[in-house]
């Protein structure tokens, strides 16, 4: 699946088009890499897969910006920081990604309040 990033992520404004792809033998794990910088890219994680009572409000600003029309229409991801092993790597909770899947536009969201971490255990 491609993705567009009108605005880029955060920190990497400048590429708008990324390339979704699950990870082979762990569909758990997803791969995000830029098509216009095959050197950019992250590891990603539903965060369901992590907290199971996971849950963000999307404001109306986000469901306009990406057309969101139907919840199940949206994917949630997080961004991984690989450890040296599974064991010391985390999962921004954060910050998620939210991808509208029936128009391919993503957007990271900052959340504003505490509940979640930047370095959540990935296990």
């Amino acid at each position: 699946m491609e993705i567009i990033f009108e605005k880029g992520i955060p920190g990497f404004e400048e590429y708008k088009y990324f390339r979704l792809s699950n990870i082979e033998g762990n569909e758990n794990f997803k791969t995000i890499t830029s098509k216009e910088n095959l050197n950019v890219g992250f590891v990603s994680i539903s965060p369901f897969e992590v907290k199971k009572d996971y849950e963000i409000n999307l404001s109306d600003e986000i469901i306009n910006e990406l057309n969101i029309e139907k919840p199940e229409d949206v994917l949630v991801l997080n961004i991984i920081t690989l450890g040296k092993t599974l064991e010391t790597s985390t999962v921004n909770l954060k910050a998620p990604l939210i991808i509208n899947i029936k128009n391919n536009k993503g957007k990271q969201l900052i959340l504003q309040d505490d509940k979640y971490k930047i370095k959540e255990p990935l296990k």
